[in-house]
């Protein structure tokens, strides 16, 4: 009977441990905000999955891992992904795609998970090791990449109690602290979640319907573009997740875990904070909306530096509007997949409303009021010890 092996898929090329520089941020942000980088981005999102695709999952997973299960198709915006159940009950996801940008993505993803299972702070899948060792495969028109399935509820179906969201900071925190100082490959190509492709995204501001939601869309854009975008260069750029949101998160009986690197890339490290604080906004009745625990939690282990104080809530608006610009848009598109593509839309809409009020001064007052929230009781055990930013 096959089995999953468990000897280490062989490391990608590429990774460094140079730290990039102010003037290499300025350079690459320059880069992501051309017009070729946003065009290729957007290319990317406006085509349909590969579900049209005959399904081979079985032969790839025979040929390419000596190995054969039960396959079940699951849910996917992009490629194809599959659960795979093994005769021994072992529970696998193998990611497929025909488009000759998926390589990049693939090469990506797998790598970030590979570097990330070595850290023992950190949960997130094991990639797979391919028959001939690689962390991936590629044949003719198809790549893929196989990996573990992570057992556990998905934060959006846990309770939000204050000591869950600081555990989800702090473990968002030493997620981040993992990829510091690590190049991984194919982390500069293009997506269209990339911070500097947001002011971009206005292109889309058709799709929108009318009213409060368009208004509070363009309000945070142009908030973006004059009071945030003119620092990002400032801030510590480094390989981000780059989606943290409650459908990526899982919460396991050892720690938080992480899936679906598939937007990841280089960012700011403060990036992927505010993406998942932003999905946390839902209290009218607090300054940030109930996100303040996550960013405590996040700068128990990362110290947030006063300019990162200061953008936060900026990047967090941003973030809700560009998820709600680009949704609206690829729900047109696909009218069909629109309830899943739109998923995590009204949780935006919410959030952006609630934190629309806040100004940059205002906003700031607000984290730098969260920071100095003292830790919840935790009575499970869940948050683990941190250390400070090195």
């Amino acid at each position: 009977m096959a089995v999953v092996p468990d000897s280490p898929a062989r490391a990608p090329e590429g990774q460094s441990d140079r730290p990039a520089s102010e003037e290499d941020n300025r350079q690459l942000g320059a880069v992501a905000s051309t017009d070729a980088f946003f065009r290729a981005a957007s290319a990317n999102l406006s085509v349909r999955p590969d579900t049209t695709e005959r399904d081979i999952s079985a032969d790839l997973l025979k040929r390419h891992y000596g190995l054969e299960g039960t396959i079940t198709t699951l849910s996917s915006e992009v490629e194809r992904t599959v659960e795979v159940t093994l005769p021994t009950s072992c529970r696998l996801i193998l990611k497929t795609s025909t488009r000759p940008e998926a390589v990049d993505s693939f090469r990506f993803q797998s790598a970030a998970m590979a570097r990330l299972h070595a850290k023992a702070n950190v949960v997130v899948p094991r990639v797979i090791p391919t028959r001939g060792g690689a962390l991936m495969f590629k044949e003719d028109r198809v790549c893929g990449y196989l990996q573990t399935r992570i057992d556990g509820t998905p934060l959006h179906q846990a309770v939000p109690a204050p000591e869950q969201l600081f555990q989800t900071g702090n473990a968002l925190a030493r997620l981040d602290q993992a990829l510091e100082k690590t190049e991984l490959p194919s982390a500069h190509r293009p997506v269209l979640w990339n911070i500097r492709c947001w002011p971009r995204l206005m292109e889309l501001a058709q799709n929108l319907p009318s009213g409060s939601i368009a208004d509070n869309v363009r309000a945070a854009m142009a908030e973006y573009v004059s009071s945030v975008e003119p620092y990002i260069a400032g801030l510590d750029w480094q390989v981000t997740h780059n989606d943290p949101s409650p459908h990526n998160m899982i919460v396991t009986d050892q720690d938080l875990g992480f899936i679906d690197f598939g937007d990841g890339g280089w960012n700011p490290r403060i990036q992927d904070l505010a993406v998942a604080a932003s999905h946390h906004v839902t209290d009218p009745a607090l300054p940030l909306g109930g996100a303040e625990q996550l960013i405590a939690g996040y700068a128990s282990v990362l110290p947030l530096s006063a300019l990162e104080a200061r953008v936060l809530t900026g990047l967090m608006k941003a973030r809700q509007s560009a998820l709600i610009l680009v949704n609206y848009w690829r729900a047109r598109l696909f009218p069909a997949e629109a309830d899943y593509i739109k998923k995590n839309v009204a949780r935006a809409e919410r959030g952006l409303s609630i934190l629309a009020p806040l100004d940059s001064p205002s906003g700031e007052a607000a984290v730098l009021t969260a920071l100095a929230l003292p830790q919840p009781d935790d009575p499970g055990g869940l948050t683990h010890q941190t250390g400070s930013r090195t």
